[in-house]
């Protein structure tokens, strides 16, 4: 097997071009454009995590700048520091350096730019104006929504897309046959389940098992990822409907102690499955209206396990006065 070790399979797997960039064939196409163009307006690379917007950055830095390319891209994240010293500090300094003889402007990518402090956005907003002569800003979020007005004007926003399925499965079976390892069907389908469509999270939960083995199965996925299989979620849940508090609480037992998961886990867990348990449309809402409720307690501070027995006691109720 190749040493596994000796590097992190998110950067040796990670797209070196636009043109290897998986599942965003619109967004990787006007990418292309702008490098062929060498011309660009300030970008906000918008979607959930892992699915390719620091890739597209890094692909597109390299495709403008080739081994110049430390000298023209900054790459920061925005939650390792949140207020506005990130912007006055590193960003403006980068910003206010000379651009390259080859008269391309520099790129700075700031991921995760949604959780800037307002202030902070501000000061990027007026850094963004002065130094728009020598420097493009691509901002990688979340949620768009989440940057200010002001920033979002001056930006093209490229929204990315949810990885499909087949993507996932063909990066899979890449991996499997550069590393020489094997990867049982039903183990793939955990790892695109665990992952939720995070290629990042897929390609760590992928490594950490080839280190033990050669030969992955569905419990190895499951056990590193330190999540159900969707069975076992369902089981506790149809237990509680039926009734049956006792045995519901003893699959949460088996969730919480053996699994390892956190509340909030079981709860997403939970959410992902509602509407594939066999029941009436308005369990299915008690359901889901019960899951908003329990997790918001959760995320307020309340203790884990005694909101999710909350909840399963309250499914019970209803299912025994049915």
């Amino acid at each position: 097997m190749t040493e596994i070790l000796d590097n992190a399979w998110t950067e040796k797997y990670r797209p070196s071009k636009l043109e290897e960039v998986i599942g965003q064939k619109a967004i990787v196409e006007r990418l292309s454009a702008f490098v062929k163009a060498k011309s660009f307006p300030n970008m906000i690379f918008a979607g959930s995590p892992g699915i390719g917007k620091t890739t597209s950055a890094i692909a597109m830095a390299k495709e403008l700048y080739g081994e110049n390319i430390n000298q023209a891209f900054l790459e920061l994240n925005a939650s390792d520091t949140r207020g506005i010293e990130v912007v006055r500090g590193r960003v403006k300094e980068f910003a206010k350096t000379l651009p390259l003889s080859t008269g391309l402007v520099k790129i700075i990518f700031l991921d995760e730019a949604d959780s800037l402090t307002p202030e902070a956005q501000h000061a990027l907003r007026r850094t963004m104006e002065k130094h728009s002569a020598t420097t493009r800003f691509v901002l990688g979020a979340n949620y768009a929504s989440k940057i200010i007005e002001p920033i979002q004007s001056r930006c093209v926003v490229l929204r990315f897309k949810p990885l499909k399925e087949e993507e996932m499965l063909s990066y899979i079976e890449r991996i499997k046959e550069r590393e020489g390892i094997e990867i049982a069907e039903d183990a793939e389908k955990a790892l695109i389940y665990v992952s939720e469509g995070d290629l990042r999270k897929l390609t760590n939960v992928l490594q950490s098992a080839a280190i033990s083995t050669k030969k992955i199965t569905e419990k190895t996925v499951y056990d590193i990822a330190s999540r159900a299989r969707p069975k076992e979620i369902v089981s506790m849940l149809d237990f509680a409907f039926r009734g049956d508090f006792v045995k519901a609480r003893n699959e949460l037992d088996k969730l919480l102690l053996v699994y390892g998961m956190s509340g909030e886990d079981v709860l997403i867990q939970c959410y992902r499955e509602a509407l594939n348990l066999d029941l009436d449309d308005t369990a299915k809402l008690r359901l889901i209206s019960a899951i908003g409720e329990y997790n918001f307690r959760i995320v307020e501070g309340a203790n884990d396990r005694i909101q999710i027995e909350a909840m399963l006691a309250s499914l019970a109720l209803s299912g025994k006065q049915q």
